[in-house]
């Protein structure tokens, strides 16, 4: 096992960048077990094999400034997705977004209608909770 272990030392490994492209590769498999997709196996093979060339590459400088790039672009997605999913599992909580700047802020549920004021600029609107 130690072996193992040596020849994974200095390795870069796994990364935002490689989980999507765990499921860009899931995917394109998928879609290959169709009928008439049958081609779709092929990039699914590339997708893999690219996985395969970032996790154990020794360039880690390079595999940062990639993830770094992905996450530049995916990160806007990301972070609204993840707020979504928030504002779906917060059952005790009502969600506004401020009028005047859009900052978006959280009220309890089920006061009536109240005053909510922002924090960020100060207006203050009334919304029902």
């Amino acid at each position: 096992m130690n072996w193992l272990r040596k020849a994974f030392y200095g390795r870069y490994g796994g990364d935002q960048l490689s989980a999507f492209l765990v499921v860009v590769y899931l995917l394109f498999y998928l879609l290959s077990t169709l009928p008439h997709l049958e081609l779709l196996s092929i990039p699914a093979i590339l997708v893999l094999l690219w996985i395969l060339y970032r996790c154990l590459s020794r360039r880690i400088d390079r595999r940062r400034m990639e993830n770094a790039r992905f996450l530049e672009l995916a990160g806007p997605a990301i972070r609204r997705w993840r707020f979504w999913r928030t504002i779906c599992r917060d059952k005790e909580h009502c969600y506004f977004k401020c009028p005047n700047c859009g900052q978006h802020l959280r009220v309890p549920r089920g006061k009536g209608k109240i005053t909510v004021t922002c924090r960020n600029c100060g207006m203050s609107f009334e919304e029902k909770s």
